[in-house]
């Protein structure tokens, strides 16, 4: 299976902006195809639907079926975390019979 399958989007339509000088030329790479090597690189992506604080012994007594309170609304945008940082945020969806997550937001960070 080609990348380009993969994502739906040819990688020649990603091109990157062209660089004015030759040395950001050197270290910038001009398309998706240039970042293939990192292509299979795991990453550990988390969507958290919401924080509940309980005592040890409340956890202990959890069942199957327990309904657990949730800091957040239905509806209210959840958290999107790629290694542990905050990403994006987006909405619970159901897509044939299973829980997915689509992004609405994406949050950009000065790194």
């Amino acid at each position: 299976m080609s990348d380009e399958q993969d994502t739906g989007i040819p990688l020649d339509e990603l091109e990157a902006p062209t660089p004015s000088s030759d040395e950001e030329q050197i270290s910038q790479p001009q398309t998706a195809v240039d970042l293939e090597a990192v292509f299979d690189v795991p990453v550990r992506i988390s969507a958290v639907l919401g924080h509940s604080k309980m005592h040890v012994s409340d956890l202990l007594k959890l069942a199957s079926g327990t309904v657990l309170e949730l800091d957040r609304k239905v509806g209210e945008a959840i958290d999107i975390y790629v290694n542990d940082r905050l990403v994006a945020r987006g909405e619970v969806v159901l897509v044939e019979d299973k829980l997915g997550v689509t992004m609405t937001e994406i949050i950009k960070t000065d790194r």
